[in-house]
């Protein structure tokens, strides 16, 4: 067993909706790991345009999205570039509309309000149509729930849902979470995680331990 090829797009030919993303995403600023999957019945290939908005160049910032990430239709990342100056008396970006307006974009900084890059971890479900506010960070193996509006962090394992999404619960008990954390399925060498699917997907800490590989 070996798995689907991560650099193969569509790893289900007879649904074409389901598209692995790393080998269709071109911007050096977006990074996602292997097998993070958006699924859309409309060019799920497009992902980078339809979900990633206000992501600009000059600006900097990065999302980043872990491996085996399961992504429903109309997710939103709203990225910094979004997001207006507020320390002044008005919000309104006047030097975008030149005629004479643009003289004020030499003292403007682009950076303000800058929140930092969006993260996603490993094994995160995302539901339909959840948004992302610019600068949040998403712990490992956490769920989103459909419409939720994220403008916090959310910490591993936790279950999110609202606007703003609020922590529902946590998958598992403290210490079921620090072990998950540290054997770190997600990092496991293909052969490993393909030949131990039933301890990944099963609910036995001890049958999971006993898979992992031996740390030198």
């Amino acid at each position: 067993m070996t798995g689907p090829d991560p650099n193969n797009p569509q790893p289900l030919p007879d649904h074409p909706r389901v598209c692995f993303l790393k080998p269709v995403v071109k911007n050096p600023l977006i990074e996602i790991g292997d097998y993070t999957y958006y699924d859309d019945p409309v060019a799920p290939e497009t992902f980078e345009d339809k979900c990633v908005h206000y992501h600009y160049d000059f600006i900097g910032d990065k999302l980043v999205i872990g491996k085996f990430c399961a992504i429903a239709a109309g997710v939103s990342f709203i990225m910094n570039g979004a997001n207006h100056p507020m320390a002044g008396f008005s919000t309104f970006p006047f030097e975008i509309f030149d005629h004479g307006w643009e003289d004020f974009a030499r003292d403007a900084d682009p950076k303000e309000g800058f929140r930092g890059d969006t993260v996603i971890g490993h094994d995160v479900w995302i539901g339909r149509d959840a948004s992302f506010m610019p600068g949040v960070e998403v712990g490992h193996g956490a769920i989103i729930a459909a419409k939720s509006v994220v403008a916090s962090d959310v910490p591993p394992f936790g279950v999110v849902a609202g606007n703003p999404a609020r922590l529902i619960r946590m998958r598992f008990d403290d210490h079921i979470i620090d072990d998950l954390l540290d054997i770190a399925w997600w990092d496991w060498p293909l052969e490993t995680i393909s030949a131990h699917l039933k301890e990944i997907r099963g609910a036995d800490m001890a049958a999971l331990k006993k898979a992992a590989p031996k740390r030198g």
